[in-house]
């Protein structure tokens, strides 16, 4: 599989059909284990993507999609950020989805799974997915469907759990992702095997420089990345031509 692989998962469907679930299980509880388990750093790293993204956004008639939108965070700052331009959002959660409309009643949201999006070819100056990307069942199927729907110029954002660089912040985060976070996120949302995933799937999610070079594979250009928070996220950037 070139995608997440949760445990006991054989093939593409059966891990999408897992993700959907696990999803759909903790949705209404996910902003405040998200916030609580990140210290409120989501909050920051979310603010950075947007700056990184904003004269994007300030394009005259502009339109971006936030995919794998979830609850609606960073859909809901993209739209701060530019009221004047066009922000979707879109998940293939239903739950996740009934959250995000809660939140974010003047948006326009559609399910939609980020393999086969119901967009057309080149529609689009923007697209977005924070910590959304890694959760997919095959990263460079998911990168070609970005591709496709960007306009030229246009610009792709992937905000997503990285491996920290430094040794001791890499085995202190490790430890509280692989003994803490899975104990506290069991009880906030009832799902303990779902924060058991959580740095599952951050370990097996390619480095930051793999990521990037498969971005270049699949055809974005100017394709770079900043480590944020030690390296535990890793923000990545690329152009279509």
């Amino acid at each position: 599989m070139s995608g997440t692989t949760p445990e006991g998962i054989h093939n593409e469907e059966e891990a999408a059909a897992w993700v959907r679930g696990m999803f759909g299980r903790i949705a209404g509880r996910y902003d405040l284990a998200n916030h609580l388990l990140s210290g409120n750093l989501d909050r920051l790293w979310r603010r950075r993507t947007v700056r990184r993204v904003r004269h994007v956004l300030e394009r005259p008639g502009a339109c971006a999609l936030d995919i794998c939108c979830g609850t609606g965070d960073l859909t809901a700052a993209l739209r701060r950020a530019a009221p004047g331009a066009l922000v979707i959002g879109s998940d293939f959660c239903g739950p996740m989805l009934a959250a995000a409309r809660q939140k974010l009643p003047a948006v326009p949201l559609f399910e939609g799974d980020a393999l086969r999006l119901p967009v057309r070819d080149g529609a689009l100056d923007l697209i977005t997915v924070a910590f959304g990307f890694r959760n997919l069942a095959n990263y460079q199927a998911g990168l070609r469907e970005m591709r496709r729907v960007l306009k030229p110029g246009g610009v792709a954002a992937i905000l997503e759990f990285s491996q920290p660089r430094n040794g001791l912040f890499a085995a202190l985060y490790n430890f509280y992702s692989q003994r803490i976070l899975p104990i506290i996120g069991g009880l906030l949302t009832g799902a303990g095997d779902a924060y058991r995933y959580l740095p599952e799937s951050i370990g097996k999610f390619p480095a930051a420089p793999d990521l990037a070079e498969q971005m270049l594979t699949a055809g974005f250009e100017d394709v770079r990345y900043e480590y944020l928070t030690g390296g535990s996220v890793a923000l990545h950037l690329g152009k279509t031509c």
